[in-house]
């Protein structure tokens, strides 16, 4: 594999003779869900097709499986360009982003997933890229170097990323137009289900599809996940058809509850509660007792329990809500709160 290869993955949306049964939308007609970030981007694309410009650079960002690759893929197609996608940590030097700035054609759009990971050295790249259309290189070591400016083709950077924060303020106001991903709806999680089932062949009934969005988490991503395992299920205990009750046997089965929580999900929560007392416990400290990743912890299984309510964030670590306990069907004791510091020296003192 040679060195673009390894950097990038250049395509044309439609170029893959797989695309019928992916169960990307293509379009934005087909994408479901995120309103507001659809609309948006419709009056963009459409306003940048009429003057004939590549479209403005754009960020998504939120938490992962809400679709923010797939819409990359939908303006490449909306504008009727090529798309060549890469991430963050592939790109590890400076020259690396030079061969891949210096391959796009005029209204390329470059998309970074993980942009928040791209080191310093290569963000400096990026920038006049960004900014001007423009490659600045050293030529040459020592008081003979000197700097050339390479111009390059206009073309449109998409940035996705989980975590915003971890961006640069200078790479994130280069981004004219950013999105934030929500969390889907009951209602569009069931359209999602039953749109995906018709790609794979699979029937479901709508009761089927309901329940299904409904415990995946607001998450498209997981939706997918959800009914591939489920199929796999009625394939072999259920002729093929997917109702209610084969559905609920399914993901009984998955141990994916009421809820949407996974054994990952209830686990975390149970260390919180038996091992730590409820908490407040350090996120390092917890990812050492589950044997995971700190990010593992922060950016796929903590936003769900938060918004959920069954955890909460604190100075002084996570602690596990009232509602937790209750979903675990654990009991809940009051816990006093600590005395502050100047109580206890005082207590030592008296």
């Amino acid at each position: 594999m040679d060195e673009s290869e390894r950097l990038l993955s250049p395509k044309r949306v439609g170029d893959d003779p797989q695309a019928e049964k992916s169960l990307r939308p293509r379009s934005l007609a087909e994408f479901i869900g995120q309103e507001k970030v659809v609309e948006q981007l419709r009056i963009a694309i459409t306003a940048a097709k009429a003057r004939a410009e590549p479209l403005d650079h754009t960020l998504f960002y939120g938490p992962p499986g809400l679709g923010k690759t797939s819409l990359a893929n939908v303006i490449a197609n909306e504008m009727g360009v090529a798309i060549k996608v890469t991430s963050g940590p592939a790109i590890e030097r400076a020259g690396d982003l030079a061969a891949i700035l210096t391959n796009l054609q005029k209204n390329d759009i470059l998309f970074i997933d993980e942009v928040h990971r791209l080191n310093r050295a290569v963000e400096e790249v990026l920038y006049p890229a960004m900014e001007d259309f423009a490659l600045d290189l050293i030529v040459g070591k020592g008081p003979g170097a000197r700097n050339l400016r390479l111009k390059l083709p206009r073309f449109t950077v998409i940035g996705a990323t989980t975590r915003l924060a971890l961006l640069t303020s200078p790479l994130r106001d280069r981004f004219v137009a950013p999105h934030r991903m929500e969390f889907y709806s009951d209602e569009a999680m069931r359209e999602i289900v039953a749109r995906s089932a018709r790609i794979l062949g699979v029937p479901i009934s709508a009761e089927a599809a309901h329940e299904l969005g409904r415990r995946a988490r607001g998450t498209p991503r997981i939706a997918n996940r959800l009914l591939r395992r489920v199929r796999d299920y009625a394939q072999v205990v259920a002729e093929g058809v997917i109702d209610l009750p084969v559905a609920r046997a399914a993901l009984s089965q998955l141990e994916v509850d009421e809820l949407g929580l996974d054994e990952n999900d209830r686990r975390l929560l149970r260390a919180i509660i038996d091992l730590f007392n409820g908490g407040p416990v350090g996120l390092s400290t917890l990812a050492a007792a589950l044997a995971e990743e700190v990010d593992a912890i922060e950016d796929v299984y903590e936003p769900f329990l938060l918004q959920l309510g069954f955890l909460q964030r604190t100075p002084r670590g996570r602690i596990a809500t009232r509602r937790a306990y209750a979903h675990l069907g654990v009991p809940y004791i009051e816990r006093q709160p600590p005395p502050d510091a100047d109580e206890t020296i005082q207590g030592r003192l008296w």
